[in-house]
């Protein structure tokens, strides 16, 4: 009865409207903590602005697990580099041309790639499990601690760490209380949407009998790159190019490697041959784009309008592509 799916679509819904919210507010908080405890701007960027957009996923992926569908984990993982990468990036780019000018973000295009090919290495063998999620939680250390050590240091007056200051200027100044309150309470609403997301999302995969994966691919992995946009779109307004890709690497790298872990950890699961196979693979040829668009050319590293309208309708061809997957399923 269409009556059973009413309740969980408006459940998903609020979730992802809180999602949004929270995210920033959770994001406002920690960066406001961070400031009042000293730490360098640049530590806070990598830290809190390049990983913090990733917190809506880690904390799907955890509940999706614990629920027992790591199916829904992985999918939105997937779904959300894709997402981050050809809406995202796609999106902002066709709003404003983006010139990246960091040569430590030159260095992190390749990262991400060499990361996301080490993903599927560990996936070929069909099965995430508790192995898989200590390796990629080792790789997370050795990734942060090697970028915390290149943001130290980067050079003043590199572009990346001047938009990193800037952007924590802009932030509101909240007292140390108010920091605190705010990070705690951005936690728990986090934790409570991407709890209604999971159940919602749920629900709906079963009334309408598509596997959790998909659900995951789309809805879910659309919902928690949300925040990303919106701090792309607003960074790319203000001329802050290598700060908005600074964040959409942080936050691929994270989803690879952080959120991805938990699926492995507390529920580990075999790998549907078509996220092996399609799912997968698409997401590592988005992000083999991504550096190719990204290459410096005359000197200069630039995603123009025309690039960025070619990686939105690859997004849009891969929904596409997901919906008709599902009805032929």
């Amino acid at each position: 009865m269409i009556s059973s799916l009413i309740l969980p679509l408006i459940v998903l819904a609020i979730g992802l409207v809180l999602l949004v919210w929270s995210s920033d507010i959770f994001i406002d908080g920690a960066a406001s903590t961070a400031i009042h405890m000293n730490i360098s701007p640049l530590i806070i960027g990598v830290v809190v602005l390049g990983f913090g957009t990733s917190a809506p996923e880690i904390l799907v992926a955890i509940l999706a697990s614990v629920d027992n569908s790591p199916s829904l984990a992985i999918g939105n993982v997937v779904g959300s580099n894709i997402a981050n990468i050809g809406l995202v990036l796609g999106v902002t780019a066709m709003v404003s041309p983006i010139v990246i000018k960091s040569s430590l973000l030159k260095r992190e295009f390749p990262m991400l790639l060499v990361i996301s090919l080490i993903g599927i290495l560990l996936m070929l063998d069909k099965d995430l499990d508790i192995t898989d999620g200590f390796i990629l939680l080792t790789l997370l250390l050795i990734v942060m601690t090697w970028m915390i050590h290149a943001n130290k240091n980067m050079a003043p007056t590199d572009p990346l760490a001047k938009e990193t200051v800037d952007e924590l200027e802009d932030m509101p100044k909240f007292s140390r209380g108010k920091s605190w309150f705010y990070l705690l309470a951005g936690l728990v609403v986090l934790m409570i949407s991407a709890k209604m997301m999971v159940w919602g999302a749920v629900e709906v995969a079963v009334y309408f009998k598509v596997p959790e994966m998909i659900i995951g691919l789309t809805i879910v992995a659309i919902g928690t790159s949300l925040p990303e946009l919106a701090a792309a779109i607003t960074a790319a307004r203000k001329g802050e190019a290598d700060l908005m890709i600074g964040n959409i690497l942080g936050s691929n790298l994270f989803n690879l490697l952080a959120v991805m872990s938990m699926p492995a950890l507390l529920a580990p699961s075999v790998i549907e041959n078509t996220t092996l196979l399609l799912d997968y693979p698409i997401m590592l040829a988005l992000t083999l784009a991504m550096l190719l668009v990204a290459l410096p050319r005359k000197g200069k590293a630039v995603i123009t309008k025309v690039e960025g309208f070619i990686l939105l309708m690859s997004f849009i061809a891969y929904m596409v592509f997901l919906y008709v997957r599902t009805i032929n399923g």
